[in-house]
């Protein structure tokens, strides 16, 4: 047993030192032969697309991919230390603005020598445009809280500029109605108006507005309540025997709520006024009414007197 160990150790340590040389010769020539063998490798190449300039009017509608992938076959050891950077990126013309579609040739890559281009995908991309309009939006501002007890919004808020110029394709600006301004926050107000700038919202898809805010107005005025007051006699003052033609008439108050609850009808006297030096005649005149904090509205605001 012995002996055959001194054998074996024999076999491996005799002519060690040639053995391990040949062993060397036989790696490098195994990575020559497999280093030069043809192989394939794909590779992400960044997409730069060259637009046409903004005085052409044109918009590119479809999404351009931001890399393509390049299958590039060649020797190993070669494509082993290949890096994108080392071919660069893939540039599309699109300058003239009606191509359809765009066709990318392995050809038109270019690669270091001994490198070829077999496939690129996608191979092709096919484009749609649309021109390029400008139109006038108007713009909206909504209103959110509530003001102080018996105030009230008086009207719509108004907006400084009404109205926003939009740029972009014909398909996407010609279907916005409204450019839509932050809401009015009026939490808490009482009379007065109030200004503010409020941010507009950005439009979907390609459309870009010409300002990013405007200036809001938004009037706050004390609550009112109507009430109507029909077929109320006119009092002729001046002259006890004159009569007007009609002899009623309608009367609406708009006053604040309390006022409104505590008027009473015998307080709603419309009256007619005829000048002390007019002996008689007839005249049409004006119906005259005053009640405090109430706006009068009075139908019709005249009548014809005789006396």
């Amino acid at each position: 047993m012995a002996a055959l160990g001194y054998q074996l150790r024999a076999i491996v340590t005799e002519n060690l030192n040639l053995k391990l040389l040949s062993l060397a010769f036989a790696l490098v020539l195994y990575s020559l032969v497999h280093g030069s063998q043809d192989a394939q490798r794909s590779i992400l190449l960044n997409v730069v697309a060259l637009t046409p300039p903004e005085s052409s009017n044109r918009v590119l509608m479809t999404s351009i991919p931001a890399q393509v992938r390049v299958t590039v076959r060649g020797p190993r050891s070669t494509l082993y230390d290949l890096h994108a950077e080392d071919i660069g990126s893939v540039q599309l013309d699109l300058r003239g603005g009606n191509e359809t579609r765009v066709t990318l040739e392995p050809s038109s890559i270019n690669v270091p020598p001994g490198l070829t281009v077999e496939q690129v995908d996608p191979p092709a991309i096919d484009l749609q445009w649309e021109d390029l309009i400008v139109r006038d939006i108007p713009v909206e501002v909504g209103i959110v809280g509530t003001p102080a007890a018996g105030f009230v919004v008086r009207g719509a808020p108004t907006a400084d500029p009404p109205t926003v110029r939009a740029r972009g394709p014909k398909s996407e600006v010609m279907v916005i109605q409204r450019a839509r301004a932050d809401a009015f926050d009026v939490s808490g107000m009482t009379e007065g108006k109030y200004t503010r700038q409020l941010a507009i919202e950005h439009p979907t898809g390609q459309v870009k507005f010409d300002v990013p805010s405007v200036s809001a107005t938004v009037e706050v005025a004390r609550e009112v309540a109507e009430r109507p007051f029909t077929r109320v006699p006119v009092a002729v003052i001046g002259r006890p025997s004159a009569k007007a033609q009609p002899a009623e008439v309608d009367v609406r108050l708009s006053c604040p709520p309390e006022v409104v609850r505590a008027l009473r009808p015998e307080q709603i006297v419309p009256r007619v006024q005829i000048a002390a030096s007019a002996d008689h005649g007839s005249d049409a005149l004006p119906v005259q009414l005053s009640i405090d904090q109430c706006d009068v509205h009075v139908t019709p605001p005249t009548v014809i007197v005789r006396w």
